[in-house]
């Protein structure tokens, strides 16, 4: 099954960076200022002796991915960045050899000991969420597929057929895949175009008035200013899952914002998702804001498009926390809840007829739940985690190129706009957006974009 193209890890060397939010970002309660990205290169060597390098970057996102436990923030974060540093150090020694899909699922194997010596040095009276795990890895992860691509001059999408690949996805997915590869399942091209989802969290104001402290660095200030900007047609709103009256009317304000400023614009179609970040108590108070929100304004309702991960991520500890009810409405996706195959198995017994992708949780994890989604007929879309510059074109190019997502999350310009910097010249088009949409026809290049 030794294939000349399977690679090797070579050498692995990570750096970090910084960026301040121009603006504070809510979300389920909690309020993040800054952002922290771990950048890793990758040397990798064929079996036939080729080379290449690959990149990979994204958001070490400790508030979202190790939420709910009793280790301090800095904590976490300061854990979660060498937890990634140290995996790439222990890449350095790993002789496995295989497509980037092989090598990277494999390396998952061997890494529990970096995460338990990792737990024992820092004394930590919890052990690392699966999730937070797999943000720390994901940058390596990235960046051997990235190099994979480069190596063999190919963008990554088009080398994961039997051609390249060892084995079929019934190695990860089950019998139900066998003799499938991931190229039934991503195109070879990516959409030429998709829309942007817009983000409103929950502090973010809504009107001129709304704004107390204005930014002043010539970015929009408010909701109605981001509408005419980018020519926005999807907004993610922020909701509490705690306060029905509030997210109700959250919804409704916003709607109304969009209205005005839509007619302004002559559009006459866009769309909402509602993202509650696991705070609903159960699907009842699900049910009741669709009911408020669809008696209120039947519009608003008919915009919303999806629902996302309403109540806690941990299912097997709320059994009771089913989905059907809502998901018989509108779809429902896993997000938080979502670290690998079982997890996805067990979200759709309870009833979650979506799925979340994220990059966030490594190239190679988003590709195979992506199949899985598209297999089984489940509503699929790709969040990020308000991610810059590379990180964000790793996710977009999950959009891009998986056939049934059809709009791309992207709050990195909103909330950190300094990290695209160096991205902007080299890729106008998924940086510069001003009719509501994000040129994707170029992100065709070596490697993953």
């Amino acid at each position: 099954m030794q294939k000349q193209t399977d690679i090797r890890v070579k050498s692995v060397r990570c750096e970090t960076e910084r960026y301040d939010y121009r603006s504070p970002m809510k979300f389920g309660g909690r309020v993040v200022r800054d952002v922290v990205l771990l950048n890793v290169y990758v040397d990798v060597e064929s079996r036939g002796g080729r080379r290449g390098t690959g990149f990979g970057s994204m958001t070490m996102g400790n508030i979202w991915a190790w939420s709910g436990g009793v280790t301090e923030p800095d904590v976490t974060l300061k854990v979660m960045i060498e937890l990634g540093e140290k995996v790439a150090a222990a890449a350095n020694d790993f002789t496995f050899c295989g497509h980037p899909l092989e090598v990277t699922d494999e390396f998952a194997l061997q890494q529990n000991g970096v995460v338990e010596n990792l737990q024992a040095a820092h004394a930590l009276n919890e052990p690392i969420p699966k999730l937070a795990q797999l943000v720390a890895c994901s940058p390596f992860v990235a960046a051997v597929f990235d190099a994979y691509g480069k190596m063999l001059g190919e963008n990554v999408y088009n080398l994961l057929s039997s051609e390249f690949c060892n084995y079929d996805l019934s190695h990860y997915l089950g019998g139900d895949f066998r003799g499938e590869y991931l190229d039934a399942y991503t195109l070879r091209r990516p959409k030429p175009q998709m829309p942007l989802y817009h983000l409103v969290g929950a502090l973010d104001p809504l009107r001129a008035g709304d704004v107390s402290e204005p930014v002043g660095d010539g970015l929009p200030e408010h909701f109605g200013e981001w509408i005419h900007y980018n020519g926005l047609t999807h907004v993610k709103i922020k909701l509490n899952g705690d306060n029905i009256d509030w997210d109700v009317n959250r919804v409704l304000e916003i709607n109304a914002v969009a209205e005005e400023e839509q007619q302004k614009r002559g559009c006459n179609e866009w769309f909402y998702s509602a993202d509650f970040n696991e705070r609903c108590g159960s699907v009842e108070y699900v049910l009741e804001f669709l009911r408020k929100v669809e008696t209120a304004s039947p519009l608003a309702f008919q915009r919303l498009q999806y629902i996302e991960q309403p109540t806690n991520r941990n299912l097997s500890a709320f059994p009771e926390n089913t989905m059907h009810k809502a998901a018989a409405i509108k779809p429902v996706v896993i997000d938080e809840s979502l670290v690998d195959f079982d997890s996805l198995l067990e979200s759709r017994r309870m009833g979650y007829s979506g799925v979340a992708l994220k990059a966030c949780k490594g190239h190679g994890e988003a590709l195979l739940m992506g199949a899985a989604a598209q297999k089984f007929g489940m509503f699929l879309c790709v969040q990020d985690l308000t991610c810059p510059g590379a990180s964000f074109l790793h996710s977009a190019s999950l959009s891009a190129r998986i056939p049934t997502v059809a709009a791309i999350e992207g709050n990195g310009r909103q909330y950190c706009p300094a990290a695209n910097k160096a991205w902007q010249k080299r890729y106008p088009t998924m940086f510069n957006i001003t009719d509501g949409t994000l040129g994707t026809a170029v992100l065709t290049g070596d490697g993953i974009y």
